[in-house]
């Protein structure tokens, strides 16, 4: 068997697409009560009266907010608890020899597995994926699965987590010999060579049913070693090994090299992917086949040269994200993943980091298609607590397999670029911290040596430069808002490479120039890129007389989401995403009007250390004519001129990528124009909208698959006579949805709102709101029907035919 020592350099791959019926979703026809029945383990267990539903689920957004729930500001002010699912499923043919597995990609948390009323596995850690046997409880006929959720211990996350099976489960049934879970690992250390490694394992299975041989070749009997051929292909390229592999025994690994000279290389702006496909065959049958969708880069990183996509460098304008999905809670849709991504994308992001945690397979899936690089975060702290339940109860036991979990399951995504192993733990400043950050980085790179290792240092102080051990234990360096120091660290420690892993939304133009002008800081991650539920109130701006302070002094009920986001929960940009993503790229949108809330307007407005002044796309402010107000102009353009209503405001030259020009307000028109040259390369114009006179609905696509699971995301607009949304709408809204479809969650972007997403009830905000629906698994038509309370009792209405095929 030919064998190849694998370079330190670097690979590209995604998800694991099993073929036939070696693996099948198991998210449809489950049942659910919110409630601690022990005896909903057993399989005669009477459950006819409980919800009935299709994962993914979190049953708490599916709740009211509560200024009393116990996980409070972090959790967003929505319950948690204890839950049981329950599901029954048949199995046709016999299970003698087979190797069956119930693999769950995330149940938030303390999962606890029984199948046919035997414990067969869980998990406690709610980020991480995890695999179950079930092979020795199953039989053929009718088979039931029940799985305690465990959330009632609060506080446990500083963020809002969700609860429940809130990701997808598969079914996966295979032979005795096979390719093990998460075995397929490819590296590419050049722009056209892929090296794939596959581990092959032969289980001892045992089952109910008496052993027997299979006359497909795929069960063991007594054989105790077995001969095998295993083929990789990609592109019509096929390369051959033969290994032997025993009964019981250690897995084997094959290794493939397979050369396309005319390969297309990965990267965000040209996201090529490829299907590498593995046929494992014992005398010339098959008895295992798995394909990996995978794409060909190589990365660098160096304080001289920066980091280095494919042999180019590349600067990072990133983002940190939270995993949930706004108004659809934690619940990880691939529909909503992948719609997430696409929105970030189109706000000029170019990476994410997936703050403080693993993500769903979804969302990598969605990065390596869409284009956006990824850290990849593990947990949020080691030791020592930042709340009662955290992460700390289960690190000396569990972080190992935590950090295994995410690098087996992710090392093969394209998109994933670094590793990171924690965020400011508060253990910092003790000497311990030195050799846990050496355990946990040297397994990451153990089990892949190709990508950097990081985690998130912050200092709360003026201790900085004692954490100079613990950097050293990284490939590159994370800074948590203290790239400040930057120039004073790499003069003491001038091969230091180093990103901002957080950073304050005001601080966008020094943070880019730092990253611009110094090749050993590799890009920025704003806090955050989307706003998200938790950690209420963090990014708000208030009024004197409001509640003071930061989300963290005290509770701040009814605030229950962020602000400080670029884009807000219902997916819309705000006029800092526009000013941020003119900033790092050229080629994109090349001037925007934006409008500050007069201080003193609505109150005296307060704002807080991840927020930003109030500024809107608005030009109605009824009751300040005559009035001064700044209207800010973001442009690439060297100057810039502004009109109201055909007349020169003036003209300006534009600094840190701003104008801002004093406007006495009267309604109208405001015009801005780019210059360059003396001539006008670009107009874009802000009118004062009129009374509301229509509903305008946009759906991000019109035909959706019918499988239960995807989504159309409705944008909601109030909408005067001439088109124009208007920006200080608040209507009540009433949306209906029949036919193939059914209405998953409706909500607005004001984290304010105490009204829940999971009704059909909803007022707007700024003129704008948010429907999510959903497959409800029959072919057909649907209607989304708007309705808009207008004064005097009337309403607006709009209606638009959504197909599911």
């Amino acid at each position: 068997m030919r064998k190849l020592f694998l370079l330190s350099l670097f690979f590209i791959v995604s998800l694991t697409i099993l073929s036939g019926t070696r693996r099948r979703l198991f998210n449809d026809n489950w049942c659910f009560m919110l409630a601690d029945i022990s005896e909903a383990k057993n399989p005669g267990f009477d459950s006819r009266d409980w919800s009935r539903l299709t994962l993914p689920h979190d049953w708490s957004i599916r709740e009211k907010f509560d200024r009393n729930a116990p996980a409070g500001n972090d959790g967003g002010y929505l319950p948690t608890g204890i839950g049981w699912y329950r599901k029954t499923f048949d199995i046709s043919t016999s299970t003698s020899g087979r190797k069956m597995q119930l693999y769950f990609e995330g149940v938030y948390m303390n999962a606890e597995v029984y199948v046919n009323g035997h414990h067969a596995g869980g998990y406690p850690y709610g980020y991480s994926s995890f695999f179950v046997d079930v092979t020795p409880y199953v039989h053929k006929g009718r088979n039931t699965v029940a799985v305690k959720v465990d959330n009632s211990q609060q506080k446990n996350c500083r963020w809002y987590s969700g609860s429940g099976i809130y990701r997808n489960v598969w079914l996966i049934e295979t032979g005795q010999t096979h390719v093990a879970n998460h075995g397929v690992h490819i590296v590419t250390p050049d722009l056209n060579t892929a090296v794939i490694s596959t581990s092959i394992v032969s289980d001892a299975v045992v089952t109910k049913e008496k052993p027997k041989a299979d006359d497909d070749g795929m069960d063991g009997g007594d054989l105790k070693e077995r001969m095998l051929e295993v083929t990789a292909y990609i592109e019509g390229v096929a390369v051959s090994e033969n290994c032997s592999v025993k009964t019981g025994g250690e897995p084997v690994t094959v290794r493939h090299t397979i050369r396309l000279p005319d390969a297309k290389p990965w990267s965000p702006s040209s996201p090529n992917l490829y299907t590498a496909r593995i046929v494992v065959k014992e005398n010339g049958r098959i008895i295992d086949e798995v394909e990996e969708r995978f794409g060909f880069r190589t990365i660098a990183w160096s304080a001289d040269s920066g980091l280095l996509l494919n042999g180019e460098s590349i600067l990072l304008n990133g983002g940190c994200v939270h995993h949930d999905n706004g108004i659809l809670g934690a619940a990880a849709f691939d529909r909503a993943e992948r719609y997430r991504v696409e929105q970030l994308k189109k706000a000029g992001f170019n990476a994410l980091r997936t703050s403080h945690n693993v993500p769903s397979e979804a969302f990598l899936h969605a990065c390596d298609e869409v284009g956006m690089l990824v850290i990849d975060e593990a947990f949020d702290g080691w030791r020592d607590k930042k709340n009662d339940y955290d992460y700390h109860v289960l690190f000396d036991r569990w972080w190992q397999s935590d950090v295994e979990a995410m690098v087996l399951r992710d090392r093969n995504h394209p998109s994933v670029f670094c590793w990171s192993i924690g965020n400011e733990v508060i253990e910092r400043k003790k000497i311990e911290v030195v050799t846990t950050a050496r355990k946990l980085a040297s397994l990451c790179r153990r089990l892949d040596p190709t990508r950097p290792v990081t985690s998130a240092l912050a200092s709360w102080d003026n201790d900085w430069d004692i954490y100079d051990p613990l950097a050293a234990e990284h490939d590159i360096t994370g800074y948590n808002y203290m790239i400040h120091k930057s120039e004073s660290d790499h003069k003491r420690v001038p091969s230091r490479v180093m990103m901002q892993t957080e950073s304050y939304p005001n601080d966008a133009w020094k943070n880019y120039c730092k990253a611009k002008d110094n090749t050993y800081i590799i890009g920025d991650f704003v806090w955050t890129a989307m706003d998200y539920i938790g950690e209420s109130g963090i990014g708000r701006w208030y009024y004197e007389g409001d509640v003071e302070g930061e989300h963290y002094h005290r509770p701040l009920y009814p605030w229950h989401a962020s602000y400080c986001g670029d884009i807000d929960l219902t997916g819309f940009r705000k006029p800092i995403s526009h000013y941020r993503s003119m900033l790092w790229n050229e080629n994109d949108e090349h001037l925007f009007i934006a409008v500050k809330e007069p201080d003193g307007y609505h109150g005296q407005i307060k704002t807080t250390l991840w927020g930003t002044w109030p500024t809107f796309e608005s030009w109605n402010w009824p009751g300040h004519e005559g009035r001064n107000i700044d209207v800010e102009v973001y442009s690439h353009y060297p100057k810039v001129k502004l009109y109201q209503d055909n007349r020169l405001v003036g003209e300006k030259e534009v600094k840190e990528t701003k104008a801002v020009f004093a406007v006495p307000y009267r309604p109208g028109v405001l015009r801005a124009e780019g210059i360059s040259g003396g001539s006008v390369c670009e107009t874009v114009t802000l009118a004062t909208a009129g009374e509301p006179a229509a509903v305008r609905l946009t759906p991000d696509r019109s035909h959706i698959k019918a499988d239960g699971q995807d989504l159309s995301f409705v944008v909601i607009e109030i909408l005067d006579a001439e088109g124009r949304t208007v920006p200080v709408a608040d209507n009540m809204l009433t949306v209906d949805v029949t036919g193939a479809a059914m209405l998953q969650a409706l909500g607005n972007a004001d984290i304010k709102d105490e009204d829940p997403y999971f009704d059909n009830i909803h007022r707007a905000w700024k003129g704008r709101a948010l429907a999510v629906v959903r497959s409800n698994g029959r072919r057909g038509k649907s209607a989304v029907i708007v309705t808009a309370d207008v004064k005097d009792g009337k309403q607006l209405r709009k209606t638009i035919k959504l197909t599911f095929e």
